[in-house]
């Protein structure tokens, strides 16, 4: 084989081993243009996926607040002024037996059938009548009874109620002069029997 021969041979070699290379390079190139915009497509995605997220996110705290608001307008009477503990215990039932409670600043005492003792709790109850008092006001006290058993009798214990309140009063300092009994036109209460065995203290 000639010197020419190897030369030529030579050259054609030379010129495919410059494309293997070529196409080795441009394969690589390809594969890194590929690899970069896959990673910017997941970190796209990623964005995405965020922002889906804070999103719903977003309207579940707005569905939340809206809830919110809705329940607390179910909650409130009109006028969105909320129920007092002081309605709630107007409300409540009387227990059958010596009680007292303030309602409204009216002063009630019951009592057990057939019986004037007081229930415990007086001088505490009665607080706001004695501050009354001594403002220059006059405690006044009447009694009430329930419609069964003899009226007179009635009437006459609905009397010893008021007086056990007055003896209350008493003990608190209130001199008689600052204390009426006054029956009323009738001693007769509304409500049930434990309701109507009271007696009511007002300032006047």
């Amino acid at each position: 084989m000639s010197d020419q021969d190897n030369e030529e041979r030579g050259i054609v070699l030379a010129v495919l081993a410059g494309i293997i290379l070529l196409a080795i390079s441009l394969g690589i190139g390809v594969a890194l243009h590929h690899t970069s915009k896959g990673a910017s497509g997941a970190r796209a995605t990623a964005s995405g996926a965020t922002a889906g997220t804070a999103g719903l996110a977003g309207a579940a705290g707005a569905a939340g607040g809206a809830a919110a608001g809705l329940a607390a307008g179910a909650t409130a009477p009109a006028g969105g002024v909320p129920a007092t503990a002081t309605g709630a215990a107007s409300a409540a039932v009387v227990a059958d037996g010596p009680s007292v409670r303030v309602e409204n600043g009216v002063v009630k005492f019951y009592f057990g059938s057939g019986s004037a003792d007081l229930a415990p709790g007086a001088a505490e109850a009665l607080g706001d009548v004695v501050k009354g008092v001594a403002a220059g006001k006059k405690a006044v006290i009447s009694g009430y009874h329930d419609a069964t058993g003899d009226p007179a009798k009635n009437e006459e214990l609905a009397k010893q109620r008021a007086l056990a309140v007055r003896g209350a009063l008493s003990a608190l300092g209130i001199g008689d002069d600052k204390m009426e009994l006054k029956k009323p036109v009738v001693t007769t209460a509304t409500g049930s029997n434990a309701e109507a065995r009271r007696v009511e203290v007002t300032l006047e």
